[in-house]
């Protein structure tokens, strides 16, 4: 579980100092990902972009475990 929690601490401290280099990338913005503008409020659901991050993440997972 400490294992875990040390490494989960380091990935988002690698994405958050990576954050100016990945927001240039487009992910976000994607098509798919739904943006509701009103006044007074704002709502971004990022579908598109939970998907590549979910698949992309899973394959690293499972290219460290083989």
């Amino acid at each position: 579980m400490q294992k875990g929690l040390i490494a989960l601490g380091i990935a988002i401290l690698i994405i958050g100092l990576l954050w100016p280099v990945i927001s240039k990338l487009g992910l976000g913005r994607l098509p798919g990902d739904i943006i509701i503008r009103r006044e007074g409020f704002t709502g971004y659901f990022p579908i598109t972009t939970s998907i590549i991050v979910s698949v992309v993440v899973s394959l690293i997972i499972w290219w460290f475990r083989r």
